[in-house]
């Protein structure tokens, strides 16, 4: 049974509520999220709607349009191979470091992540799922020794998360993920075998890469592109 969430500002409020949303596919990729008419159907001011907005725009998943307002990110095929590749060769070159110093404790980490990975992956619970996945690639770039590039991995990170959730059939019986991929890093990291570990890394991100646009080719064009019925409406002064 999952645990209440616990909302410590109307901010946060605004912010899990949205984002529950955008994971669990209520919005769509480009739909305009006007700040009043999120304010009235969650019965706060427009103050914690629009900082909530900022915070998913960090995040990759809202895009801020000035004096027009936001919209859900849209992510062409451009950007996510774009930034796909720039995740490679950062996710690379932190477990290639982390193949020669992990330790024990990181290790214990990485177990735990994945078999928390497949209790989520078995429920069908994208939130939970997205949480360990990030929790285990986070783990490695952390065994790294390299404090710079484990938070330019974890930011990378958050943003292909954004792209799983646009796009990634996660509810689908025939696309559900694995842990396989990640078992195997496990033990290639066991074995400091970095060349290996590297080339494990590589293939798991390239084809993740290759999943996800191809399920957004299958998507109708009107997931795409916004249409003149969804024209950009300019939000109200206060």
């Amino acid at each position: 049974m999952k645990e209440p969430r616990i909302y410590t500002t109307s901010s946060d409020y605004a912010y899990q509520e949205l984002r529950h949303k955008i994971i669990t596919k209520q919005l769509k990729p480009g739909q305009r999220l006007p700040e009043v008419s999120i304010a009235v159907q969650m019965g706060v001011s427009r103050t914690p709607v629009r900082e909530a907005l900022r915070r998913l725009g960090t995040e990759g998943l809202v895009n801020i349009i000035p004096n027009s307002g936001a919209r859900l990110a849209a992510p062409t095929p451009r950007e996510i191979e774009d930034t796909f590749l720039v995740r490679e060769q950062l996710e690379s070159l932190a477990i290639r470091l982390a193949a020669e110093r992990i330790d024990d404790r990181h290790l214990r980490r990485l177990e735990e992540a994945m078999i928390e990975e497949a209790r989520a992956i078995d429920e069908k619970e994208l939130e939970a799922y997205l949480e360990v996945n990030e929790s285990f690639h986070t783990t490695i770039a952390d065994a790294s020794g390299n404090k710079v590039l484990a938070k330019l991995v974890r930011d990378i990170i958050a943003r292909t998360n954004a792209y799983v959730v646009f796009y990634d059939p996660f509810y689908q019986n025939e696309t559900v993920p694995t842990v396989d991929v990640h078992r195997e890093i496990l033990v290639a990291l066991r074995h400091h075998d970095a060349e290996k570990c590297v080339k494990l890394m590589k293939r798991h991100l390239r084809e993740a890469a290759a999943g996800i646009n191809q399920s957004q080719s299958l998507l109708p064009e009107s997931v795409h592109g916004h249409g003149k019925e969804d024209a950009v409406e300019k939000e109200p002064k206060e």
